[in-house]
């Protein structure tokens, strides 16, 4: 790990933010870090305000969405929600269709079959709403590169209306409105919405010509809070309003299908971390080994016995995806181990027989131990299929672009992106990937990063500094957890390892020379022990947590890292 303290901003500054808002100047340092200096930024950050929600009309194309809305429900045409099968797909698929179902009853739902037709818009898609008479298709979360489905559509006498996030090609799919920030030409003040956020704001634009009150949307926030904290785009702007107002509706008047997820994992509040931990891996184990549909019935339904049924039917889809992904992790680091190829600058690893659903997790678990950009791929139909992972700082997308002579189709993101290629290109494809990833990144980047917000004193943590700090909240990419550096700290002598495998450090610090005394607790910093035994003195990084035991609540040290 390698630890990078961020610049401090000019004191001058900090101290007058501080006693503008009576608050310490570490909090105010927290608060520049995060572009907030003036008295007015820091109340529209603490309190986040629905109005300060942009106006829908700003995104391209949205007059013509709403127009051509209308009309479908005038004529009374039948309308298809479609969207991809992980969470930010499903919830929008959730959203949209709820909602329209208020307006008419011809509203049908798809998700594609991740095996059978893959990601985004799929022509068996198009297929079953021309045979079932559906005029008009809104895709959520996928569409943006769907340029000769929308022709194929057209020419079965089916209008689109794609409403996405994803980076958009050359060229703009010919569709009767195509909503997506990302695109050159939409001048929309807030890039980062998510496919859900897009969607809401759709309906945002509808329920404004219709004329009714901004109160009826609140109930479709938690499905939006949800998509943000899964699909991890930035908490800052609109998401971070639309999540802050979202967990708010999670946790006080939940729909059926969240208020049966809660009664099963018994937790008395939900905080963004919850969303990414908790809610998403249910939602999205329907997609990875079932369906997602499974995920949009629990979503939308109001019947609370059925709801239990769904949340209990996708906890065993979870745990099925647990056991399956962890298969797969064992089996992937044995091929890096075998083929040696553990001093590469990248993972890419193949088996025809990985399940495709869970292959973005292993991704994700390789980088744990191999710190580098990743791609797992599995067999799909006649190609390959994979989900490519990256490090901080270092952009998949775009390494994917550079190789794209060997791929059939790509898209994603910055940090997560999904392919297909044919298997005669496999080889070519490792060898390239690997060539432009070692040209274009920067070695550093190869060492996993702790960023510091701030260094302090343990006696700078008090009840209130705590209760200032969990304000911060919602957090995510743009708004992290803070994280501070102590210096000179010892253990008071109950320093032990924890866990089953003892792979989890536990103790209870002092810092010389300042009073205060914080139990701690670093998750996989077990063998770290020797750092801190026999009241060594050592630094560390860390967040703070609060800690529940026999009813009593106290703050303690979440490690991140020691050292000596």
């Amino acid at each position: 790990m390698r630890w990078t303290l961020k610049p401090e901003p000019d004191s001058l500054v900090v101290n007058k933010l501080a006693g503008e808002l009576g608050v310490t100047p570490i909090i105010a340092t927290l608060l520049i870090q995060r572009g907030i200096d003036t008295f007015e930024a820091a109340k529209k950050f603490f309190r986040p305000s629905l109005d300060d929600l942009h106006d829908p009309y700003l995104m391209k194309d949205m007059r013509m969405a709403v127009k051509r809305i209308q009309q479908a429900i005038a004529f009374e045409e039948k309308i298809m929600v479609y969207g991809d099968y992980d969470v930010d797909g499903t919830t929008s698929v959730a959203l949209m269709s709820s909602f329209l179902k208020t307006l008419t009853p011809n509203v049908a739902t798809y998700i594609p079959d991740r095996y059978a037709e893959g990601y985004g818009v799929s022509y068996q898609g198009i297929d079953f709403a021309a045979d079932n008479e559906i005029s008009l298709i809104i895709a959520l979360d996928c569409g943006i590169k769907a340029i000769d489905k929308v022709i194929y559509a057209a020419e079965k006498g089916i209008d689109f209306i794609i409403c996405d996030h994803h980076r958009p090609g050359i060229t703009i799919p010919q569709a009767v409105a195509v909503l997506d920030p990302k695109r050159e030409d939409c001048e929309y003040p807030y890039k980062e919405l998510c496919g859900c956020g897009v969607g809401f704001k759709l309906i945002q634009a509808i329920n404004t010509k219709r004329g009714g009150a901004p109160e009826v949307l609140l109930p479709y926030l938690d499905l939006v809070a949800t998509a943000i904290g899964a699909d991890m785009v930035p908490m800052t702007g609109e998401n971070r309003i639309l999540a802050y107002h979202g967990l708010n509706v999670i946790n006080v008047a939940p729909r059926m299908g969240f208020k049966a997820i809660l009664s099963r994992v018994k937790k008395q509040k939900f905080t963004s971390s919850d969303l990414i931990f908790i809610l998403a891996p249910l939602i999205n184990a329907a997609g990875r080994m079932k369906h997602g549909l499974h995920a949009v019935d629990l979503l939308t339904e109001e019947d609370q016995a059925v709801a239990i049924k769904l949340a209990a039917e996708i906890e065993s889809f979870n745990e099925e995806r647990r056991s399956t992904d962890k298969e797969i992790t064992i089996e992937a680091l044995a091929q890096i181990e075998d083929l040696k190829e553990q001093k590469k600058n990248t993972t890419v690893v193949y088996r025809e027989t990985w399940h495709k659903g869970v292959i973005g997790i292993v991704a994700s678990r390789l980088i744990e131990t191999y710190y580098r950009p990743t791609l797992v791929f599995t067999k799909s139909g006649a190609d390959l299929a994979a989900s490519a992972r990256s490090v901080k700082g270092f952009d998949v997308y775009n390494a994917l672009e550079a190789c794209k002579e060997h791929i059939e189709q790509f898209g994603g993101h910055k940090y997560a992106a999904g392919l297909t290629l044919k298997v005669s290109e496999y080889e070519n494809f490792k060898t390239k990937f690997e060539s432009v990833v070692s040209e274009t990144m920067d070695r550093r980047l190869l060492i996993p990063e702790i960023s510091v917000d701030a260094e302090i004193d343990l006696e700078e943590i008090t009840p209130k500094f705590f209760r200032i700090l969990k304000q911060f909240a919602p957090f995510g990419p743009g708004n992290m957890t803070p994280v501070f550096m102590s210096q000179y700290l010892t253990d008071t002598g109950y320093g032990k390892c924890v866990g089953v495998e003892k792979d989890h450090l536990k103790c209870q610090v002092t810092q010389k020379g300042k009073s205060g005394i914080f139990d701690t607790i670093g998750f996989g910093l077990g063998e770290k022990f020797e750092i801190i035994k026999e009241s060594k003195c050592f630094k560390a990084v860390y967040s703070l947590d609060e800690n529940e035991w026999n009813g009593n609540v106290s703050i303690q040290l979440k490690l991140k890292d020691i050292s000596e």
